[in-house]
């Protein structure tokens, strides 16, 4: 016997709230992570986009804090069901780290301390979507939520922004990270429902 009876389907959403189905809006910010959480002190941080022939582009913490900012204010949702609305961050865009980067790459490994991953098609990193962020509602982001800096994807299920980031490798085929191996999807658009493999 099933725990969960037919058609159940969550928490309902509330009139006018912007979630996507099966989502419900919450003002807390659960913490969940694959492992424990890595403590990489900021001295010792880097960042690091090598491309598909091995290029290496690298910044420090110093290097990484001395590029042009941004302010993203965006809803995050978790395949869990839950989304958070309106949240603020400060960061670096993707679309500025690889604005020096020659790559014909279509596709990206998100590594993070720890020995996490998580895969992408490049174009969800582009044109103002992705952002390496180090700062949560006007402090600095705390380790369990992926500080010092984490990769912040809002248009796809938050398992794709990465905690405790360190780089990215640019690959010519899509190789599965760490939930994707596991049987979460590729992609993981909220708005399509894409959590499982075949949704």
């Amino acid at each position: 016997m099933g725990i969960v009876s037919p058609g159940f389907q969550g928490r309902p959403r509330s009139a006018g709230e912007s979630v996507p189905p099966g989502q419900y809006a919450t003002d807390d910010f659960p913490v969940l992570s694959a492992g424990p959480t890595p403590r990489v002190p900021q001295a010792g941080w880097e960042f690091t986009i090598t491309t598909e022939t091995g290029a290496e582009h690298r910044w420090d913490w110093s290097a990484f804090l001395s590029l042009p900012s941004e302010s993203p204010t965006v809803d995050i949702h978790c395949v869990t069901q839950w989304s958070k609305l309106g949240t603020s961050w400060e960061g670096v865009s993707l679309d500025t780290l690889l604005g020096e980067v020659e790559t014909s790459a279509e596709f990206a490994l998100v590594h993070s301390y720890g020995g996490y991953t998580t895969n992408m098609a490049l174009t969800d990193l582009l044109d103002g979507q992705a952002w390496v962020v180090h700062r949560y509602e006007g402090a600095p982001l705390e380790p369990e939520h992926g500080g010092p800096a984490r990769l912040l994807v809002p248009h796809l299920y938050f398992w794709k922004s990465a905690k405790w980031v360190r780089g990215i490798r640019l690959l010519e085929r899509d190789e599965r990270g760490f939930w994707e191996l596991a049987g979460y999807h590729d992609r993981g658009d909220p708005w399509l429902e894409q959590r499982y493999q075949g949704d």
